[in-house]
C-alpha cells in the first residue's frame, strides 16, 4: 500500500548508497533532457517528498503501454515502481484480483484524496452503455470516472488514451473515446504512441513525481521534452532527404545504402515524438534504423491516414510548402549553383593574383 517512506529512504533500505543515489540523480537529470544542475533539485525532492501513490487502470487496450514501460532502462522501470511511486493498484503487475483488487481503489480514493496520480491505459468505449469493456461487474467508463474524481491529475498512455487509436477508427461502433473527451475537470497529460517509448513514460512520471507538477506541454497536451520536434528533425537519414537521395522501392540500391524512407511513406516529417533520439530497446535501434518508415503512431487518427506507405507530399521542411519530388531537384540546383559560385570566386581570385603579380613586375 501507498507509503509515507520517500523515495531515498527506499534506496537506502535497499543498501543503496548516496553516492549511487546522486549518480541517479545525474542520470535522471540526462534522461530528462534537463541541465545538470537540476541533479540537484532532484535529490533534493528525493530526499523529502513522500512516494505518490498511482492507480493505473485498464480500457480498451493491448497492454502494449504495460509492456513498453517495464522495459525501460533509464530510469529502471523498477526503481519507478519499487522506490518512486506506490504502484498500487495495475491489474496486469498486482498480485491482488477480484473483490481484493477492487478495495484498494476505494481505500487510495479515501485516503490520498486529491493527492494520487490516474495513469490510464486504453480508453472507455461509450455505445451500448459501455458494454464493450466491463471491470469488475459495470463499464469500465464507470470506474474511470469514479478513480478520475478524486485523483490530482490523468496520464494518458499511449495512442488509445490520447486519441482513441485503432478502437476508434472508421467506423468506431464502439464509439471508443479519448480520455481527456470524457474527464474534463483534471488535467491529463497526453504520451501518445503505440506504444509510448519506455523512458518516455518513465521520464514523463520522474518529472511529475520529482518536481510535483505537470511537465511543459505543447497545445495538444503532450511533454514538450519529448514531443517538442518531428523525428524528421533529428533522423540520422535527414542528411539524404536534403540531399534529394530517396529509396524508391524496397531492397534497390537507395534501401542498401541507407537513403531517406520518405517516398516509401515514412510519417516522420509529420510526427512528433523521441524515437529518433531516444530511440527503443535501451537505445539501440528505432524502425527507421530498421528499415521501415514511421507509421505516425503517435499522432492523432493514424489509423485512419489512408494508406502507411502512402508518402505525405506536402511538409514544411525548408520554410516552404515542398515535398519530396521537389526536394531532388531543389537539393541539385543549391550544389549546383554553390559548385558555380565556387568556381567563379577562385577565376576572380586567380584574376587579382594575376594582375598583382604583373603590376609589381612593372614596378620592379
Amino acid at each position: 500500500m501507498a507509503s509515507t517512506e520517500t523515495f531515498y529512504e527506499v534506496m537506502r533500505r535497499q543498501g543503496i548508497s548516496r553516492r549511487s543515489f546522486l549518480k541517479y540523480c545525474s542520470l535522471t537529470a540526462a534522461a530528462l533532457g534537463l541541465a545538470p544542475s537540476y541533479a540537484g533539485r532532484i535529490a533534493e525532492a528525493m530526499e523529502t517528498k513522500p512516494r505518490t501513490p498511482v492507480l493505473w487502470l485498464h480500457g480498451l487496450e493491448c497492454t502494449c503501454c504495460t509492456e513498453s514501460f517495464i522495459r525501460s532502462a533509464h530510469p529502471l522501470a523498477q526503481d519507478v515502481v519499487l522506490s518512486m511511486i506506490s504502484l498500487d493498484y495495475d491489474d496486469t503487475l498486482m498480485a491482488a484480483a477480484g473483490h481484493q483488487a477492487e478495495a484498494i481503489l476505494e481505500e487510495i480514493r479515501e485516503r490520498y484524496r486529491g493527492n494520487y496520480i490516474l495513469a490510464v491505459e486504453g480508453n472507455p468505449p461509450l455505445a451500448q452503455d459501455g458494454m464493450s469493456c466491463i471491470i469488475a461487474g459495470r463499464p469500465f467508463l464507470e470506474q474511470l470516472q469514479e478513480v478520475a474524481a478524486d485523483c490530482k491529475a490523468v496520464i494518458a498512455w499511449g495512442s488509445c488514451a490520447s486519441w482513441g487509436c485503432v478502437q476508434a477508427a472508421r467506423p468506431n461502433p464502439t464509439r471508443a473515446t479519448p480520455v481527456h473527451e470524457v474527464i474534463r475537470d483534471k488535467p491529463v497529460i497526453k504520451v501518445p504512441g503505440c506504444p509510448p517509448i519506455a523512458e518516455v513514460m518513465t521520464g514523463v512520471i520522474t518529472y511529475m513525481l520529482t518536481f510535483d507538477r505537470l511537465p511543459p506541454l505543447d497545445r495538444q497536451g503532450r511533454p514538450l521534452m519529448f514531443y517538442g520536434q518531428r523525428i524528421h528533425d533529428k533522423c540520422y537519414r535527414r542528411p539524404h532527404f536534403d540531399a534529394g537521395q530517396f529509396v524508391e522501392s524496397w531492397d534497390d540500391e537507395g534501401a542498401r545504402k541507407g537513403y531517406c524512407l520518405y517516398k516509401m511513406g515514412c510519417k516522420g516529417p509529420t510526427t512528433y515524438n523521441a524515437c529518433s533520439t531516444v530511440r527503443w530497446n535501451d537505445g539501440v535501434s528505432f524502425p527507421i534504423q530498421s528499415g521501415h518508415g514511421c507509421i505516425g503512431c503517435s499522432e492523432r487518427d493514424f489509423w485512419d491516414k489512408d494508406s502507411f506507405y502512402d508518402h505525405v507530399t506536402d511538409t514544411h521542411v525548408f520554410g516552404i510548402e515542398a515535398n519530396a519530388d521537389r526536394v531532388g531537384i531543389a537539393a541539385a540546383g543549391s550544389v549546383g549553383a554553390a559548385i558555380g559560385a565556387h568556381a567563379v570566386a577562385s577565376a576572380l581570385h586567380r584574376t587579382k593574383q594575376r594582375d598583382r603579380a604583373q603590376h609589381e613586375e612593372r614596378e620592379e
